[in-house]
């Protein structure tokens, strides 16, 4: 949309000034309510029977009007780690960046979103029934891509027969979303920013937890400077333990752009189980450095305030409008009128 569309002119007027530099990129996100009730949120069988209840009213409501005249009659609700989890798991995610890709706006009326939420409830099941007998397929060849034997047979499976997922007929695209005062229906709001505290990148993801986001967070924010005509590559990334995702870190070093993503959550007394050796102890010692340290400590510095500025100080805890495609256009609105008074206090202080 034209307001999403600022954020990139907006950063421009920043490259132009100097602020844009990339000596430090730092990701986080932040759980921001959706504009849906989570009471809304329902299974397939809730669902199914609130589309045969609306339409019972709105035929009572027309009957009302019309009397005898109309001859319609109620329409027949017709049902229409790796191994098998991460199979199941990795096509999930296919299938929520294909919505993501094609989103369209939340209809108003709310027989629509029904249908809507029931048909993607449907789809989800097709997509894991698929996914499962990919896995079967896999499995029943006997050895692995690399070329190991499988150690057994795989745990008994069964897809269930309808669709046992939930999902919020307010808003379709949101998801419950876990934040420190608990779990919220909303987004995962992600931004990135540089040593300057200008957001360079703006993204609304509907995935709760952080891991999966580094990459394309990274991605966006090597886009928006691009466009921005800023080629040089980043110093360094850092972020936080949830974002620790090594195949997407040993993708970002391949670049030659160094990432600081601490292995254990900063509420762990001790390393995680098994989380040891390797790219684990190498990060673990690179960030016991004074200098890893100190770059590191940036992080917090640098994205943190920046949303208890958002949220606190300007009153954005949640979305007015639904659906992701909506929801990011908000976001970057945000993250434009964010730039632009660190652009305007730029100025006023260079004329001091």
């Amino acid at each position: 949309m034209a307001l999403g569309e600022l954020f990139g002119e907006v950063l421009t007027l920043c490259v132009d000034a100097g602020l844009a530099t990339v000596g430090v990129i730092a990701i986080d996100g932040t759980k921001v309510a959706a504009n849906a009730n989570r009471d809304r949120t329902l299974n397939y069988e809730q669902i199914a029977k609130a589309i045969i209840d609306e339409a019972i009213q709105t035929d009572a409501a027309e009957d009302a009007v019309h009397g005898d005249r109309r001859g319609d009659e109620l329409p027949e609700i017709v049902a229409t780690t790796q191994g098998r989890r991460g199979w199941l798991r990795a096509a999930a995610q296919r299938l929520e960046q294909q919505r993501a890709e094609a989103a369209e706006p939340i209809a108003r009326a709310r027989p629509e979103r029904l249908l809507e939420t029931k048909r993607r409830l449907e789809e989800d099941l097709a997509v894991e029934r698929h996914a499962n007998e990919r896995y079967e397929a896999y499995r029943a060849r006997g050895v692995m891509t690399d070329g190991r034997r499988f150690g057994g047979p795989p745990k008994p499976f069964v897809v269930p027969d309808t669709p046992a997922s939930k999902i919020n007929t307010s808003d379709p695209d949101s998801k419950l979303v876990h934040r420190m005062r608990g779990w919220v229906q909303g987004y995962n709001a992600q931004a990135a920013c540089n040593e300057q505290h200008l957001i360079v990148a703006a993204e609304v993801m509907t995935a709760s937890p952080d891991f999966g986001h580094l990459g394309p967070m990274l991605t966006s924010a090597q886009a928006e400077l691009e466009a921005a005509d800023v080629t040089d590559t980043p110093g360094v990334v850092v972020a936080d333990a949830g974002y620790w995702h090594l195949e997407q870190m040993n993708e970002i070093t391949g670049e030659g752009i160094p990432v600081l993503i601490p292995p254990d959550s900063s509420r762990r007394k001790s390393p995680r189980p098994g989380w040891d050796g390797g790219a684990y102890t190498f990060m673990r010692s690179v960030l016991a450095t004074d200098y890893g340290s100190a770059l590191y400590k940036q992080r917090a510095q640098l994205i943190e305030p920046i949303f208890g500025n958002t949220k606190h100080n300007r009153g954005f805890t949640r979305f007015q409008r639904r659906g992701r495609s909506a929801a990011r256009t908000e976001w970057r609105l945000i993250a434009t009128t964010h730039n632009l008074v660190k652009l305007h206090r730029h100025f006023t202080a260079r004329a001091n």
